[in-house]
């Protein structure tokens, strides 16, 4: 490589990067260089000469394990914090399927079947990230969920899961923007929805192009705004609900009696399964960021613990205070869509306690939490589309890595997907987001389904190659009993969409869907994501013939991160304890 003259960075540059072809930081130009700055940033987009991509046949094409690049030489970026993996987790989940869709729940299920979904689909969730954070720890690799489909299911699965993934996320994107628009007519603003949608995505894709670190630190500030927020309306919540508003009225249970704690029976039950399924699509991007940790050993076992509790009391206590001020019989938890603020029933209840200008105020933690997940879309559909072209699985060209350890050409897509956003400013926003939202709605269900299956498989190789449960770095809490859980509560998920599907619950206000356009429609909104994935893993099953992988002869090696274990453990051991019994209690919940 040539060294430039002018510069004190080049020539102190170690041979290393030499090799790698790693540029020098902006940080070490001088500052009157402007030529040197501007080349160094040319070249940072570069690709990544340590970079190789898996040689064509060799994976899922002919049902061989692929060569995945190990956790030491990965070209992704290890610029991730313990800080930044916990808020990913929560930051990811946290958004408008809690503070907007939830109103749809409510008036669907009414207060009991709210409380009761979210929390059935929290416990399966525990089970799920449990078993995704065994894996990753062990097998930390980019595209984590279509790699383990690949290597523990089937090549063909893995293939129709990876697209599944990617076209979950590159489909969110344009519908999150959608929903910030539509956020944005909450007070009547006389500024084009283009131009809001503009600003939007220039702020999405300018964090995600700043690399990986931008978008960890993008994600740990909206966390923080969305954790608060959400504290402030359960302490608000509470106040109100004892008589602390500003007509002192006490609420207590009133709208558990009167209308009543279920709506629509159990078909508005197995109706609110999937909207809370949707509520915490991206608690799993935990896992998928596991390759761009610099320690996944010691910060991927935190967060996914620490995931459940967060989420789990963020959302199990905000909706339990949502049921108890809002009845489900009011007509405002309707919208025009089910990303209008409108009807978001936070907002509802802030109305209607009468307190001026608070609205305004979630609203505006509504809008970050919608380009939150934007942000998250980019991020996760980008990685997925990367690891995808390295199995061979997509157009490699997808697969460019930067000097900086960006997906560049990944991110080009995505960001380009994301222009579908500009049907905001047409009279098809409504049509536009629902079906964008069809074609996302069950992808985590799939994903979910597979991790806990990949899991189960991955457990029954071990034991069959000699293996034994102290040989992994960090264990299941719910063990293979949780991942059976958590794969047949996925199905019986499926089940109940496919019932509601076809024999949909009525809507309280507005139309009621009838006739056999109406129903066709509506199931297609409520299955579109299942078809999609039954023809990509057909046509690949059909086109590659790939064969269902069997346990023995499973690869528990490659790609593995390396560890010296006895000494890690006999370390950490000795640290335990040192530890007093509320920190041993805290760090085994926690």
């Amino acid at each position: 490589m040539r060294k430039s003259p002018t510069t004190s960075a080049s020539s102190s540059r170690t041979e290393s990067d030499d090799r790698t072809g790693a540029v020098s930081s902006l940080y070490d130009v001088e500052p009157n260089n402007w030529r040197n700055v501007a080349k160094i940033a040319w070249d940072s987009f570069k690709r990544n000469p340590d970079y190789h991509i898996t040689e064509k046949g060799q994976v899922g094409a002919n049902g061989q394990v692929y060569d995945i690049e190990g956790p030491a030489t990965s070209p992704l970026a290890r610029k991730l914090k313990g800080r930044h993996l916990q808020m990913i987790a929560i930051g990811g989940s946290i958004g408008t399927g809690l503070f907007v869709g939830s109103g749809k729940a409510l008036q669907q299920g009414g207060p009991a079947s709210l409380l009761i979904a979210f929390s059935l689909i929290g416990g399966m969730l525990f089970c799920t990230v449990q078993a995704l954070g065994e894996m990753a720890v062990l097998l930390p690799v980019a595209g984590s969920f279509s790699a383990y489909s690949t290597r523990f299911i089937d090549p063909a699965w893995g293939f129709a899961m990876g697209w599944n993934y990617a076209m979950q996320w590159l489909v969110v994107l344009p519908l999150e923007i959608v929903a910030a628009a539509i956020t944005i007519k909450y007070w009547n603003s006389p500024v084009s929805s283009a131009v809001w949608v503009a600003i939007f995505l220039l702020m999405i894709i300018s964090i995600n192009l700043i690399g990986v670190r931008g978008y960890g630190e993008a994600e740990f500030v909206f966390s923080i705004i969305k954790i608060i927020a959400v504290i402030g309306f359960i302490i608000l919540g509470i106040t109100l609900n004892v008589g602390g508003g500003q007509n002192a009225d006490y609420i207590g249970g009133r709208y558990w009696a009167d209308p009543g704690a279920f709506n629509n029976g159990f078909k508005g039950l197995c109706s609110v399964f999937v909207i809370a399924a949707f509520a915490f699509a991206g608690t799993e991007l935990v896992g998928l960021a596991a390759a761009e940790t610099a320690n996944p050993r010691k910060s991927l076992p935190t967060a996914v613990k620490q995931v459940f509790w967060r989420i789990c009391l963020f959302y199990i206590v905000s909706l339990t205070l949502v049921g108890l001020l809002v009845p489900y019989t009011d007509p405002r938890l309707i919208g025009q869509s089910t990303s209008d603020a409108k009807a978001s029933p936070f907002v509802i209840a802030i109305k209607n306690a009468g307190i001026t200008g608070l609205d305004s105020v979630m609203n505006v933690v509504i809008m970050i939490s919608v380009l939150s997940v934007g942000n998250s879309a980019v991020y996760g559909s980008s990685r997925t589309l990367a690891a995808l072209a390295e199995q061979d699985q997509a157009p490699r060209w997808l697969g460019y890595i930067d000097r900086q350890g960006r997906p560049l050409k990944a991110i080009g897509v995505a960001s380009a997907v994301g222009f579908l956003a500009f049907l905001a400013a047409t009279n098809k926003e409504d049509d536009a987001f629902v079906w964008m939202q069809a074609l996302s709605g069950l992808s985590s269900i799939f994903t979910w389904g597979s991790i806990c299956l990949a899991h189960i498989r991955f457990r029954r190789a071990w034991r069959i190659q000699g293996h034994s449960l102290d040989e992994l770095a960090f264990r299941s809490q719910a063990g293979v009993i949780g991942s059976w859980i958590g794969f047949i509560f996925n199905i019986l998920v499926l089940c109940a969409q496919f019932w509601t599907g076809f024999s949909p619950v009525q809507p309280r206000y507005g139309k009621p869907i009838e006739g056999t356009s109406a129903l066709i429609e509506n199931f297609f909104q409520a299955y579109l994501a299942v078809p999609v994935v039954l023809l990509c893993y057909v046509g690949y099953k059909v086109m590659y013939r790939t064969s269902f992988m069997r346990c023995e002869y499973m690869d528990l090696k490659t790609g593995v991160r390396e560890l010296n274990l006895g000494l890690l453990l006999q370390e950490e051991a000795a640290e335990r304890a040192s530890w007093p019994k509320w920190k041993k209690t805290y760090k085994f919940l926690c």
